[in-house]
């Protein structure tokens, strides 16, 4: 199963995904679930994170922002993910394609149709069976990254643009959501770190049981 974290900076995915993991493998075995994260996962895919997160790159156009995550993710998808997903493993992954098509189609206001196609040639068209979104509001988000960068916490150039910026991220992933609903899971990420811990390991729990219930066709 092919797992995805999704949501505006500061709605706590990444500590959300970390904690579901832990937790997946207490019960299911180490090797038995992989933690991975866009960009990155991967050395080459750490190299180009620091290029596109640096704020030395204040200057970087907007379609070389979007090369540069289609590429580390056509890395991981490639070197980490479907070698994962073959071995049986559960993929957690904190952002994915669908962070492309928000931040670089709706934030930066890319063409939709040649985001799309990129992403389909970067992931071979894998999606995933299962996305959260983790909702909080811009004026929230952006006050616990900004909290969160005064305890040691990447603070990076995608987290500094402006409001604008990110009320279109937001639209971006409501029309995400409206296009595919079976596949998005809503997590109110107002709540406290404990019950958004619950509700998704609730929501999960309750997915796979669904999953192994269903009668295989022949």
């Amino acid at each position: 199963m092919f797992i995805t974290f999704e949501g505006i900076e500061g709605s706590g995915k990444s500590t959300q995904a970390k904690l579901l993991a832990e937790y997946l493998r207490a019960q299911l075995g180490k090797d038995k679930v992989l933690l991975t994260r866009e960009p990155g996962g991967t050395q080459i895919g750490e190299q180009i994170r620091q290029v596109v997160h640096s704020h030395r790159n204040q200057e970087m156009a907007a379609g070389t922002e979007f090369l540069l995550y289609s590429a580390a993710r056509a890395q991981i998808v490639a070197e980490i993910i479907r070698p994962a997903l073959a071995a049986g493993k559960i993929v957690l992954c904190d952002r994915y394609a669908d962070s492309t098509m928000v931040y670089q189609g709706y934030g930066r206001q890319l063409d939709l149709d040649i985001v799309g196609k990129v992403i389909e040639f970067a992931t071979g068209g894998l999606k995933p069976d299962l996305t959260f979104y983790f909702d909080v509001s811009v004026e929230e988000g952006l006050a616990r990254r900004t909290n969160g960068h005064q305890y040691g916490e990447e603070l990076n150039r995608m987290d500094t643009q402006a409001r604008e910026f990110y009320e279109r991220v937001q639209r971006g992933y409501a029309a995400l959501i409206v296009e595919e609903p079976s596949r998005w899971i809503r997590i109110d990420g107002t709540q406290s770190i404990e019950q958004v811990q619950m509700d998704l390991r609730k929501t999960l729990e309750r997915i796979l049981v669904q999953s192994q219930q269903q009668p295989k066709t022949v």
